[in-house]
């Protein structure tokens, strides 16, 4: 049986020097590989990669690309500070779809939106 060691999700962008502004600069994610519109990042022991795309392109595996056909993929990032970072975020120009508040499992939790609309959670 095939062993499978690691997992990370590559999300389809509109313009990925937008994300990178986003994942990276504001983030902090590392960049850790590029190749042309195709680039990869690092923030702890998680890895994302954004690839920027148009509508109406292929994909690798033959099947439409369609970056603002729905928003299908949502990121959680954990911080030690929400409000601050929300606020930090929000100073940035950052749509915060959902403001900080205390969950009934424990966690304190926000969403802001990534350049293409994609909702991240920010949570300690």
């Amino acid at each position: 049986m095939a062993v499978f060691r690691d997992a990370h999700p590559i999300v389809y962008v509109e313009d990925v020097n937008a994300s990178l502004g986003f994942y990276r600069d504001l983030l902090g994610f590392t960049e850790t590989y590029r190749f042309d519109d195709f680039v990869s990042l690092q923030l702890g022991t998680s890895a994302i990669s954004v690839v920027q795309v148009t509508g109406g392109q292929d994909g690798s595996h033959g099947l439409p690309i369609r970056p603002r056909a729905g928003h299908q993929f949502e990121l959680c990032v954990y911080t030690d500070d929400v409000d601050a970072a929300i606020d930090e975020l929000r100073d940035r120009g950052v749509p915060v779809l959902v403001e900080p508040a205390d969950q009934p499992w424990g966690e304190r939790m926000a969403y802001v939106a990534d350049p293409d609309g994609h909702p991240v959670m920010i949570c300690r």
